[in-house]
């Protein structure tokens, strides 16, 4: 499996958790990765910078995907998908570096091996309506989650 794909699995599990337990971000991911002796340099730093930059614009990206949700509650979303569109908001809106298309295909298949049968359809469609509808976002403090 490609290492960016692995990171992404380990953010989201690290997303997921810090959801469900409603516990601090960094708190969480530092203990997530103490299970691993040496985890790998690349897998770590591009799982950190999803779970940071979620955590820094959650509030945008919660906003982002509750505009394109018609008829659903961000808080009534199952938590595996509602935090795989976190991570693929994510990319698709402050990462200039990733190509949308790519995200969208990686959420999929995280939608597909973590969520229910439906998630998959889900996930691809909120993100393909972000990804068309939403430019690219200027960061701003304003933007960023306080805890």
């Amino acid at each position: 499996m490609r290492k960016r794909t692995l990171a992404r699995e380990n953010a989201l599990k690290i997303l997921y958790q810090a959801d469900i337990l409603r516990r601090d971000i960094d708190l969480v991911s530092q203990n997530y990765w103490l299970q691993y002796e040496e985890p790998d340099t690349i897998i770590r730093e591009f799982s950190d910078r999803i779970t940071k930059g979620v955590n820094q614009y959650l509030n945008k990206i919660d906003e982002k995907i509750s505009v394109h949700a018609t008829n659903w509650q961000l808080k009534r979303m199952a938590f595996i998908d509602r935090n795989i569109m976190r991570l693929g908001a994510f990319e698709i809106l402050f990462a200039d570096d990733i190509p949308p298309k790519v995200t969208i295909n990686e959420c999929i298949e995280l939608a597909k091996k973590y969520g229910d049968v439906e998630s998959s359809k889900f996930v691809n469609g909120i993100l393909d309506k972000i990804h068309k509808n939403d430019n690219k976002v200027e960061p701003n403090n304003s933007d960023v989650q306080s805890s």
